[in-house]
């Protein structure tokens, strides 16, 4: 995040933070020392350099820093989400899911409107972390030389880079398959994760929606590994924005079946299964530890929510079409799809107690 907080004090902060200002009168010569260590060659901090006025915040000034990493992680959390998120939407997402039982009324404005709710205290949360990994705190490295093995040169600290790219995508994947895990325990299901199951049917703008302190308890192993392992800074820049945007891949309700990788991969079809079943397929990326956890399920092709709305629908063709209206028809429709999957959920569990306010959470943790 240093890298970040650098080309924004370089091109826009060093201008912004001048605006709040004393007079140089006003500077004792402990201050004055303080301001021409700010002082760099760029351009832009040679003209504020100028001013008659200097701002009372220097570059190393930690409130200066809180609010800049705020401003920073909030506009780049709604530049990632609104791109990627749209994009999914209006070019990978099924629209037709939107005619299956379990869609909210208006459910992507709701969705874009909890996330936009939980990005500020997100943020704040998340604060401490890229704080401290400015003030050097964190154990980032900018470049191959000072990495591990740097000194030895040749392919070593380039394995290095590889392995510590591989152990962190491992790493996060456990901690958050546990952390996701735990959330579904009823006292904190009920408290924190529940408002994220409350899109059964999700879009690609449900990949945000859900309470702050539940995003923050699964993002959170994402900033612990830098802090006790050497990861390159660029490389965990590219690493960090991946897992963002996987969050939002996972979302687009795509029930794709039957590919190889189904067995090692968490995709979008894993993660539907458990929006729609909610006791399985914990995961991230990697499939293994709900295989070593017990709660692996394969996608299978009768689990896909779209198929049995189109099979309804197309039951209703042949032999129902011409008993009602084309609102009732549709009403029925639905219904009918969502007693399939009553009926479903309920054979799966081996229980006739169908928690509607859950939306067909019927197991137990475990």
């Amino acid at each position: 995040m240093d890298i970040a907080l650098h080309y924004f004090d370089e091109y826009a902060g060093d201008a912004i933070y001048s605006r709040l200002h004393i007079p140089l009168a006003g500077l004792g010569k402990e201050s004055l020392s303080s301001v021409a260590l700010n002082v760099t060659t760029s351009t832009v901090t040679q003209y504020v350099a100028d001013l008659p006025e200097l701002s009372v915040l220097p570059r190393d000034s930690v409130l200066r820093q809180c609010i800049s990493l705020y401003g920073i992680t909030y506009v780049g959390i709604l530049l990632l989400y609104f791109s990627v998120a749209t994009f999914s939407y209006y070019f990978i997402f099924d629209h037709r899911m939107k005619l299956h039982p379990r869609w909210l009324k208006n459910q992507v404005r709701k969705e874009i409107m909890f996330s936009l709710e939980a990005f500020p205290v997100l943020d704040l949360l998340t604060l401490p972390w890229f704080l401290g990994d400015v003030r050097g705190y964190s154990q980032l490295y900018d470049s191959i030389a000072e990495g591990p093995f740097g000194a030895a040169g040749g392919w070593k600290p380039w394995a290095y880079m590889a392995f510590s790219a591989a152990f962190f995508l491992w790493f996060t994947d456990y901690c958050i398959y546990w952390i996701h895990r735990w959330l579904h325990i009823p006292f904190l299901y009920r408290r924190l994760h529940k408002p994220h199951h409350k899109w059964i049917i999700p879009s690609p703008f449900a990949s945000h929606a859900f309470h702050p302190v539940d995003g923050y308890l699964q993002s959170a192993p994402y900033h612990v590994a830098c802090y006790m392992f050497p990861i390159h800074k660029y490389m965990f820049i590219g690493l960090f924005t991946f897992v963002n945007l996987w969050s939002i891949f996972i979302h687009d309700s795509d029930m794709l079946c039957g590919h190889p990788l189904e067995h090692y991969i968490n995709g979008p079809a894993h993660h539907t299964l458990h929006h729609i079943y909610f006791t399985c397929n914990y995961g991230q990326y990697f499939t293994w530890a709900d295989k070593v956890g017990g709660s692996f399920r394969v996608p299978a092709k009768g689990d896909d929510p779209l198929d049995a709305v189109l099979a309804v629908i197309e039951q209703k063709k042949a032999g129902l079409g011409s008993r009602s209206s084309s609102k009732e028809s549709l009403r029925t429709t639905r219904q009918q799809v969502l007693d399939l999957l009553a009926e479903e959920t309920t054979s799966e569990s081996g229980s006739e107690e169908v928690d509607v306010a859950t939306m067909l959470s019927v197991k137990k943790f475990q």
